[in-house]
């Protein structure tokens, strides 16, 4: 890598590779949680998520690059974290709903940081419809972070205090 370009196509192969383990935790996550809204929603934000793989993909081709992802480490990480404390976890049902938002929202909140910095390289490249595309990619991911806390705090997190 010596360009500003090669780092922007590695940083578009990355979350490639980050998407793609954040989809497999999130249908496992829906399989366990025994909240119907939030077994629904991470279906729903799984369907999101393949998207964005196919937005990044789309991306690493408009810009000229080979089409392969370059495996995420830090997602590697905070999917073995959510399999280890929500899908693996021995809870009651409320406080699996909780660990389960808990490790969704982390991932999330990477997806979030990896969309951005994306985003910058594309701008500071003149990439203005990449730039554009990635600005609007976090916005269902905001959505879905709002849904889990308000989810927590209005019920699942006072469930399993009780």
């Amino acid at each position: 890598m010596t360009t500003l370009n090669d780092l922007f196509l590695e940083e578009l192969q990355d979350p490639w590779s980050a998407n793609d383990q954040m989809s497999e935790v999130a249908s496992s996550m829906a399989d366990e949680a025994s909240d119907d809204r939030l077994a629904q929603r991470l279906n729903t934000a799984k369907d999101g998520i393949d998207k964005h793989v196919e937005l990044l993909k789309s991306l690493i081709t408009d810009t000229g690059g080979e089409e392969k992802k370059e495996h995420c480490k830090g997602m590697e990480g905070l999917a073995k974290e959510a399999r280890k404390h929500a899908i693996d976890a021995d809870l009651d049902d409320a406080a699996l709903d909780v660990a389960i938002i808990a490790q969704y929202q982390r991932m999330c909140h990477y997806g979030i940081a990896g969309f951005g910095t994306t985003k910058a390289f594309a701008e500071a490249l003149g990439e203005d419809e990449a730039a554009r595309k990635l600005d609007r990619a976090p916005d269902k991911i905001y959505g879905s972070d709002d849904f889990m806390m308000e989810l927590a705090e209005r019920s699942r997190n006072v469930d399993a205090k009780a």
